[in-house]
């Protein structure tokens, strides 16, 4: 894959303190999928949140990714990653 075919990954600081608070295990596995997102940010088990222009979710188990996506940018702001609970899409 050509560098102009990536995506910029971007996690925002409140993102980055959630991560760093999950098991090991958890959190090797969710670093995978932020590392893929740079590849497709389209891929696995992930939705369009809905009422919102750019958001999306990704499931890792467990866990939910939150990120917007801006195509014309190809740039992805990671800004939540959280334990699903019932509250949790």
């Amino acid at each position: 894959m050509s560098s102009s075919e990536s995506w910029v990954v971007n996690v925002r600081e409140r993102a980055r303190r959630a991560l760093a608070k999950f098991p090991v295990y958890d959190r090797e596995r969710v670093v995978v999928i932020l590392d893929s997102l740079a590849a497709n940010p389209y891929a696995g088990d992930t939705w369009k949140m809905k009422g919102e222009e750019h958001s999306w979710r990704r499931r890792v188990g467990n866990y939910r990714i939150f990120y917007e996506l801006f195509p014309n940018e190809r740039v992805v702001h990671v800004y939540k990653i959280e334990r699903r609970t019932s509250k949790t899409y």
